[in-house]
């Protein structure tokens, strides 16, 4: 197992991040599927995407159904989820912490599901960036929405859950990130739940 900098990477990275594996399971991929088909329709001419923290990759077997063409990459922190991933031919798998990559390779769309919230907000910016400097041009984030910063207990855990508006953070960094649609999915959704999730869709200007 590698170390990191931050507690929050190296809980992420360990037993604490096998456990979620088993949490996470392939059931859910038709709400993802969902929440992706509606996000995707204020998009145009995606060919590459980019899953910033993928854990077993859910979120890109959901794209992977809704755009079979297009090239999906991962980069996720655990070794036992990058196995996961890399069982899969049609994903480029790559180990290692949003907080640390540099970025030579460029996807139409970057983004983050349920990983911002469990970052060290001190070290948001370099998320941020990674998310910014790895698209070329759309970004989204699917995150707990918050307008106030404010921590919570997860799991019986203290600061491993931060919720706040991360959107609206990126725009206020980077002023040609452009919001291009939004939207919420409820967890009593009688057909297609998801954690009370909120996207927020980006485009470089």
């Amino acid at each position: 197992m590698l170390k990191y900098k931050t507690e929050q990477e190296n809980f992420w990275s360990g037993e604490f991040g096998d456990e979620y594996i088993h949490r996470n399971t392939l059931d859910i991929i038709p709400c993802r599927i969902s929440m992706f088909s509606n996000i995707l329709k204020s998009t145009r001419q995606i060919n590459s995407i980019l899953e910033l923290g993928a854990n077993i990759g859910i979120n890109l077997h959901a794209l992977h159904a809704l755009l079979p063409k297009a090239k999906l990459h991962a980069l996720e922190i655990n070794d036992k989820a990058i196995d996961e991933l890399r069982k899969h031919e049609w994903i480029e798998a790559r180990q290692g912490s949003i907080l640390e990559e540099n970025f030579t390779q460029l996807a139409d769309l970057s983004f983050t599901s349920g990983v911002l919230i469990h970052i060290n907000p001190d070290a948001l910016p370099k998320a941020y960036a990674a998310l910014y400097n790895s698209s070329q041009r759309y970004v989204l984030v699917c995150e707990y929405y918050n307008s106030s910063p404010t921590t919570l207990s997860y799991r019986g855990k203290q600061e491993r859950l931060f919720k706040r508006d991360f959107a609206g953070e990126m725009m206020d960094i980077y002023p040609d990130l452009k919001l291009i649609d939004y939207g919420f999915v409820y967890r009593k959704d009688p057909n297609f739940p998801l954690d009370d999730l909120t996207w927020f869709l980006m485009e470089k200007q």
